[in-house]
């Protein structure tokens, strides 16, 4: 009972600082995501263990730590399964010839950016006891991360979601965070095995993606067809959800991590069958309000910015912000201008496909799990998510005065090729 009262407490306290903060955001004109990060970073050593030890120690003592983090988990695995119930796979495929070289360019260059730039921090922030390749590698896939939920919020907030240049960007950002996924599942799975068993994992995971596809998607489309029976819907939520959790619990088997399991049985659900958006409007409040929160102090807890001291080790993490920067902005607008789409249209999608947020948090604990990354370039990596994530509003009002963009709302949705001609 002693446990349980220091867990509540824990998720009491972070989801009220979550939600003032996150009003504070709002009213500044950022994402409450932010404000909600903020608040489990404010919680944890990095604020409140340096003001006043005691009260934080009373608000996550030792015991309880551990108990907060399995809702933390389990929450992120019902998030990402939730966000790949969202995700439109049909949009995508439609719009696939025009957005996936952008999709590919946004992630190949901040991917092959935080290669290169493992070359500098290995020596500095890693140990032997890391393979190199799994530090490189997972460093890429770290930079190469978009938000796509807070990305979604953004867009929203300043009207832009239905418009060409919104549309294009959550599409980029989906097939974004499909490919990051993929390579992060291939990271995990090399970092948790030896040279021996890593092709074991490899042909794990891809029998594991044809099976989802050719064997699971068929079965759960004419299992899921629609319904009006009560008692047969309640019965289909049940078994999607029993399902969630068995492909988590391959996914894991397997080496590649739950959360993969869980996301891409989420994306081979038809996302405008009825039992999707049923299942989506159920759960959704109760994972963003209860859940992520746990998520929010955990990774709060796990991030003390004070391990980052010197003004070389604050260089350093600038490094980080600039090349991630570079290579996100850089790669998206690039390509997109490549494509048809005006200078001005292309700075902005880079800018819109930059934001980190959330997906970035996720990974980096992924990461510091396994031991791929050290406490210390966690916090510089979560400093980056946060500053990146940030700083979207801000250079979107640049480049645009008018918080929102009637004209565009006016147009009808075209390819991002036609729309800029």
């Amino acid at each position: 009972m002693h446990v349980l009262f220091h867990v509540l407490l824990a998720l009491s306290a972070v989801i009220i600082a979550g939600y003032i903060l996150g009003r504070v955001c709002r009213y500044l004109g950022q994402p409450p995501v932010i404000g909600e990060v903020l608040a489990g970073i404010m919680l944890g050593p990095s604020l409140l263990g340096r003001l006043a030890p005691d009260a934080q120690h009373f608000l996550f003592p030792p015991s309880a730590v551990p108990h907060l983090g399995m809702i933390a988990q389990f929450g992120v695995i019902l998030y990402m399964f939730i966000l790949g119930l969202e995700l439109d796979a049909n949009a995508l495929r439609r719009r696939a010839n025009s957005l996936l070289v952008i999709a590919k360019a946004s992630i190949l260059l901040p991917f092959l950016l935080g290669i290169g730039l493992a070359f500098l921090l290995y020596p500095i922030l890693s140990t032997s006891a890391v393979p190199f390749v799994s530090f490189a590698f997972f460093l890429g896939v770290a930079l190469a991360v978009t938000a796509f939920p807070v990305l979604a919020r953004i867009l929203t907030d300043r009207g832009l979601s239905k418009t060409p240049l919104g549309v294009t960007a959550l599409s980029c950002a989906a097939m974004n965070d499909v490919i990051a996924w993929c390579l992060l599942a291939l990271v995990v799975g090399v970092a948790q095995a030896d040279v021996g068993s890593a092709l074991m994992v490899f042909g794990g995971a891809l029998a594991f993606l044809a099976v989802m596809f050719f064997v699971v998607r068929p079965l759960a489309i004419r299992a899921l067809a629609p319904t009006d029976e009560p008692e047969t819907t309640r019965g289909r939520a049940t078994l999607l959800f029993t399902a969630m959790l068995v492909s988590a619990l391959v996914a894991e088997w397997i080496g590649i991590h739950a959360l993969f399991g869980a996301f891409l049985l989420g994306a081979i659900i038809p996302h405008d069958s009825a039992i999707a958006k049923s299942f989506t409007a159920k759960l959704e409040d109760l994972v963003t309000i209860v859940f992520l929160p746990a998520f929010f102090a955990f990774t709060g807890l796990r991030t003390q910015i004070g391990f980052v001291e010197t003004a070389d080790e604050w260089l350093l993490c600038g490094l980080i912000i600039l090349v991630a920067t570079l290579g996100k902005f850089g790669g998206t607008a690039l390509a997109a201008r490549w494509t048809g789409m005006t200078w001005n249209d292309s700075a902005k999608l880079g800018v819109l496909m930059n934001t980190r947020g959330l997906m970035e948090l996720i990974v980096l604990n992924i990461g510091l799990d396994l031991g791929i990354i050290s406490p210390k370039l966690f916090a510089m990596l979560v400093i980056m998510a946060l500053v990146t994530t940030i700083a979207t509003s801000p250079l979107l009002s640049l480049l645009n005065k008018r918080l929102r963009e009637p004209a565009f709302e006016k147009k009808e949705l075209v390819e991002p090729v036609h729309s800029a001609q």
